[in-house]
Parts: structure tokens; sequence; C-alpha cells
């Protein structure tokens, strides 16, 4: 099978020490009536799959902006329905 080129969606967020980072939006979901996405890094113009991170998502016409789960309760609730999905 041919590689393909895809284009991804992307956003940055800022690490813990500050420092931004581009993410691409590998893939989206809802659950209890909240929008997330799945996002990981983009590192030398390619996706780095080693880790995946997911973040709350606004959507506001054709744009979103995304926001960081403080809650480590929340974020294992959303991580284990979406690996059910």
């Amino acid at each position: 099978m041919e590689n393909e080129f895809q284009e991804y969606i992307t956003f940055t967020t800022t690490t813990k020490d500050g420092t931004e980072v581009e993410m691409a939006v590998i893939d989206e979901f809802e659950f209890e009536r909240k929008h997330y996405v799945v996002g990981a890094i983009i590192e030398n113009e390619t996706i780095n799959e080693d880790g995946m991170y997911i973040y709350r998502s606004v959507i506001n016409g054709e744009d979103f902006s995304v926001e960081k789960i403080d809650s480590e309760a929340e974020y294992v609730k959303v991580a284990e329905a979406y690996l059910k999905m």
C-alpha cells in the first residue's frame, strides 16, 4: 500500500514548561454532550503517534479552540470512553 499524503487540522498548545507545540487533530468525538479532539505532536512535519493527548474542544462556526482537561478524574473518564469507541 502506498503512503498517501494526508492533511491534518492543527492547533497550538503550551506545555507545562511554557513551550508552544503544534499538534495535529487525529480524531474527534463527543462524550457527555461535550466535544473532544485527540491530538498528536508534529515533529519535523511528521505526526508523532507515540503519544496522543485528549483536549476539550470548543467549536465556533468553522473555527475551534482547545482547552486542557485539568481534572485528572475527568481526563481518565474521557480517555476510557474514547478507548471503548
